[in-house]
């Protein structure tokens, strides 16, 4: 299923003359049809912190039809920091609850449901996506990932994931197969020309099973994977410590959950023999903390790749993406397609 086809509604809605007198600068740069398709789109956003707060900021200002908001936690003095839907006075209030009226203030002509807890177990879940277009779960671990991105391959649901640790932010997506216009890119002289293309992607669990083994030593250091492996190594942690790590005495066992996971992937040892020391003292005093710059970025690009998507124009990220704030750079693995 491409995902940029809506499901869950049996007569698409037509844009009215007053959403398209909103939407007008949208409408001459992604086009009529592309705008509609958004229109059209139900999100399930899973969990509001920084990066939710961000993408959902822009997904809305841009026109989608519904978006439902799933979490059941609390508001915290924490954050109020990268939280901007947050006040004082929502501290103790459910999150989903407390963001809601102001989420509904970016664009009236969308729709926003509130859910005041998270359906990540299997039958709950798979109930919530039947009304659904897409998913997109930030700032959660590497289990209920891998959950949620299997329930919504059954369902045939579009999944994103995206989060921040720290310094260090990630976008996974995995778009099932999906079909989108791009300019021909074989005939440069041409640039009006546009061609259909289609990415398989595959699901969290194979991509985390991809060997890296096939690149040489210089397109290992082309491509920069570090970062990627922090995530994975700070994703393993997580899985065997239940907890992120909050201080630097974590730094060893961060170190070794993300080398073992390192030697796992057949990188090229000589282009990188191990996940470098600096990065894992960084991530170790910092990984449990949101920074808003790094949040702004990850959430920024997380809701530029969902309207791509849904627009089906230009190609979404395929499929892993790393944000490394200590150096301002990104780096995009694809990762188990061909």
């Amino acid at each position: 299923m491409a995902a940029a086809e809506p499901t869950g509604k049996n007569v698409p809605l037509q844009i009215t003359e007053d959403e398209a007198a909103v939407y007008d600068r949208q409408i001459r740069l992604w086009g009529l049809e592309a705008q509609q398709r958004m229109r059209n789109a139900t999100i399930l956003v899973v969990r509001l912190r920084g990066v939710a707060t961000e993408a959902i900021k822009n997904i809305v200002l841009a026109g989608i039809g519904k978006l439902i908001i799933a979490d059941g936690d609390d508001v915290s003095k924490e954050d109020l920091g990268a939280g901007f839907f947050f006040r004082d006075e929502d501290v103790g209030t459910n999150k989903a609850e407390a963001a809601k009226a102001r989420v509904e203030s970016l664009n009236p002509l969308v729709t926003i449901e509130a859910l005041p807890k998270i359906a990540t177990q299997d039958d709950a879940l798979e109930s919530l996506l039947h009304d659904v277009d897409m998913v997109c779960v930030t700032d959660m671990d590497r289990e209920t990932l891998i959950r949620v991105n299997n329930a919504c391959r059954r369902a045939g649901k579009p999944f994103y994931a995206g989060g921040t640790y720290g310094l260090f932010g990630y976008i996974f997506c995995d778009l099932l197969t999906h079909d989108y216009i791009a300019p021909d890119r074989a005939n440069p002289k041409d640039s009006s020309k546009n061609i259909k293309n289609t990415t398989v992607y595959c699901p969290l669990q194979a991509a985390l099973e991809h060997r890296w083994s096939k690149l040489t030593r210089r397109q290992t250091k082309e491509l920069n994977p570090a970062a990627v492996f922090t995530i994975f190594g700070l994703w393993e942690y997580q899985a065997r410590h239940g907890t992120l790590p909050e201080e630097a005495g974590s730094a060893s066992a961060l170190e070794e959950a993300a080398n073992s996971v390192l030697a796992k992937a057949d990188v090229n040892r000589q282009a990188m023999p191990t996940v470098p020391r600096e990065t894992i003292e960084t991530l170790a005093t910092t990984a449990a903390h949101e920074l808003s710059p790094v949040c702004a970025v990850v959430g920024g690009m997380l809701a530029q790749d969902i309207l791509k998507a849904l627009a089906a124009r230009e190609s979404p990220i395929v499929n892993f993406f790393v944000f490394d704030g200590s150096t301002g750079g990104g780096t995009v693995c694809r990762m188990s397609i061909p």
